[in-house]
């Protein structure tokens, strides 16, 4: 396990004992990444409001958690993605992302560092080019290189096989260094794009629940 990943799972433990110091280290973690995806579903103006939602239900089901910080990533996202959608079924509106297209196959894109992928997709020039994807297309892309989700954990998320999602991000980062090509201004972009991840074949670790402790946002 690396060492971010190593610190991630130790911090969820850690919180699911009741730790709240360790649960505003998961939150500083993993929020930037999800505020990232949910504002594909659901546009900027209303992304805080369903993340905060989200994170009230992370910081309340935490305890029946089991794994390691690549699932815990992916039962976040999940979390995320059915607020989202709640969100968007009482608005009576479509998400922001749009329609769904067929698969296609290919080979993952080349990409450089997480941190600057999460400083050139907070940009709102981003954001509007990754809203121009079709709806398989954008929440691949974002799922597997912004929130960092091998495609196993990504398709569980999306109800959706780990080769379909693979193709849909390849697909949808292709269709980006189009968009982007037809936008000068957002050149290099797509260079921070990181890698997709890939499962390390390694089994996953439980946690083990021993207290249950209210957490709310304010304490993050």
């Amino acid at each position: 396990m690396l060492g971010d990943d190593a610190e991630l799972t130790a911090a969820v433990r850690a919180a699911q004992d009741g730790d709240e110091t360790a649960f505003r280290t998961v939150y500083r973690s993993v929020q930037p990444r999800l505020l990232g995806y949910v504002r594909t579903l659901v546009g900027d103006p209303d992304a805080e409001d369903v993340a905060s939602e989200a994170w009230l239900q992370i910081a309340r089901d935490l305890d029946r958690f089991s794994g390691d910080a690549d699932r815990f990533r992916g039962w976040a996202a999940r979390i995320a993605r059915n607020r989202a959608l709640d969100h968007i079924r009482m608005r009576g509106r479509r998400p922001a992302i749009g329609g769904d297209e067929t698969e296609l196959t290919g080979r993952a894109a080349e990409s450089d560092t997480a941190g600057e992928a999460m400083e050139a997709l907070a940009t709102d020039s981003t954001l509007s080019l990754i809203a121009r994807l079709p709806q398989d297309q954008a929440e691949a892309v974002v799922l597997r290189v912004v929130v960092g989700l091998d495609a196993k954990s990504a398709a569980e998320t999306l109800g959706k096989r780990a080769g379909a999602v693979r193709t849909a991000a390849h697909r949808g980062l292709k269709r980006l260094a189009e968009l982007l090509g037809e936008d000068p201004e957002s050149v290099g972009v797509l260079d921070a794009l990181p890698p997709q991840r890939e499962p390390r074949g390694r089994a996953v670790s439980s946690a083990t629940v021993t207290h249950t402790r209210a957490r709310t946002q304010k304490d993050m």
